[in-house]
């Protein structure tokens, strides 16, 4: 069963990873409740050369997002980026992340609940493993889940950079980097 189409483009996965990476860009991925917001405070980072929202950590090749909604794949929805750590450490980027999500709440973020909206830091290489682990180990009753990266599907073409592209209510939002609007979840 297909994702519903929006005027933002397709229900097909979007292409990932970016044909044009750079041998310095690194893959981090993060998980932080509903997608979309998430991509967005990425997207704003300097140093980050792309993002990709889509389902990581889950055991279902190819989830479409309604799959992924029914909470019976073992996927959650997160964004994977690649980026340039002589311009923006793992480190920081963790702190970007925190700054987004509440690391307290169990099985999602704000509203959207269950376990497709779970918390997550997904490494990808022993450095990232040090530094997510320390960084979650020292926040007191922490829910985010700090775990080997396994896998990630790239979601529909149409949750791709939604926010910036106009969300629900077709008002963009800045995706410039250092920009610091208020994030509107839906747009």
């Amino acid at each position: 069963m297909g994702a519903k189409m929006s005027s933002f483009g397709s229900d097909k996965p979007a292409p990932w990873p970016p044909a044009n990476r750079q041998p310095d860009e690194r893959l981090a991925t993060f998980a932080g409740g509903c997608f979309w917001s998430v991509e967005l405070a990425f997207q704003r980072v300097p140093g980050v050369s792309a993002t990709c929202v889509g389902y990581a950590q889950g055991s279902t090749p190819s989830p479409t997002y309604e799959q992924v909604c029914s909470g019976r794949t073992g996927h959650t929805e997160a964004v994977q980026l690649t980026y340039r750590p002589a311009e923006v450490s793992f480190d920081e980027l963790c702190t970007a992340f925190l700054n987004k999500i509440d690391p307290k709440q169990k099985g999602g973020q704000g509203g959207d609940i269950g376990s497709q909206y779970r918390t997550g830091i997904y490494w990808h290489d022993e450095e990232q493993q040090k530094v997510a682990q320390a960084r979650l180990a020292a926040i007191p009753g922490c829910a985010v889940e700090a775990e080997p990266f396994r896998s990630f599907w790239p979601a529909e073409e149409y949750h791709q950079q939604y926010l910036e592209n106009g969300g629900r209510f077709g008002r963009k939002q800045c995706s410039a980097k250092g920009c610091n609007n208020p994030i509107r979840c839906y747009g």
